[in-house]
């Protein structure tokens, strides 16, 4: 299975979050790096992912892994035990422990920086968004200004709207309207076929159930100055957070990597369970 593809598309991204609400009795994991240590908290309200976390971390099947994905401003990532005593230069990535985990979304739980999420194979494949049982990266990011926060509203909203008129006409019920557009896109009528373009996007914005996509306040806040992948949010399952040594995200990332975005000098990892 291909667990390292991170679709760099606009999944499915929830607007009803908050941020700030703890949790009682989070477990800590604590990630051991050549570049230092981090402390991850783990999730509740991602109970399956939490659960497998910990048992693989308990079972030692990290300790010696890499770091065999690194994509500077994006994420780094780990957990192929493919990538245990792998030859220089070998491609990472296709390996796991033999399962999936259905996907947990949580609209308050997003893809800020330090957020730990589960990998996983591509929508084409993996419809369900089920998750790797093993891959996870650990999300670096960018720090994101308001208007560029505002123009990924407006990209989602409009793609999202371009998918219904598409799914609008390839409905039998509404045939008839796209054999004229057909027929005025085959005469080359392009201001008449806007009009009707136009007129389908009116009849799907104006629906009762249609709904445009906003950041929320606080996504706003957090992104524009923690910074993250909020292109991500709703696609990938997030489940913990580094609570401690976000700066040895940084550290990672930093280092030169080849054509496979795998590092060229070995990052390993060792963790435990510190609570």
């Amino acid at each position: 299975m291909k667990h390292t593809i991170l679709l760099l598309l606009f999944g499915l991204i929830l607007n009803s979050t908050t941020f700030g609400q703890e949790e009682s009795d989070r477990s800590r994991v604590q990630l051991s790096t050549p570049y230092g240590d981090m402390i991850i908290e783990l999730y509740n309200k991602t109970p399956k992912h939490r659960d497998n976390f910990l048992k693989l971390v308990k079972n030692g099947f990290y300790d010696s892994l890499l770091f065999h994905r690194v994509i500077e401003g994006f994420m780094i990532q780990g957990g192929d035990p493919d990538s245990r005593n792998a030859e220089d230069g070998k491609r990472l990535g296709n390996g796991g422990p033999g399962y999936q985990i259905p996907a947990e979304f949580d609209t308050t739980l997003i893809h800020k920086k330090g957020a730990l999420a589960a990998a996983r194979e591509g929508d084409r494949v993996n419809p369900e968004k089920k998750s790797s049982g093993s891959q996870f990266y650990i999300v670096q990011g960018k720090i994101l200004p308001l208007q560029v926060l505002d123009q990924m509203e407006n990209k989602f909203n409009q793609r999202r709207v371009n998918q219904l008129i598409n799914q609008y006409l390839q409905e039998p019920a509404h045939a008839d309207r796209k054999k004229i557009m057909d027929s005025l896109q085959k005469a080359q009528k392009y201001e008449e076929l806007n009009d009707q373009y136009r007129e389908v996007e009116q009849l799907i914005t104006s629906a009762p159930d249609y709904e445009v996509f906003k950041f929320s306040s606080q996504q706003k806040e957090v992104y524009s100055t923690v910074g993250g992948t909020p292109h991500l949010d709703g696609a990938y399952t997030v489940f913990g957070q580094v609570v401690e040594g976000l700066s040895v995200i940084d550290s990672i990332a930093a280092q030169p990597t080849d054509k496979y975005d795998r590092p060229v000098e070995n990052v390993t990892m060792e963790m435990k369970v510190i609570k």
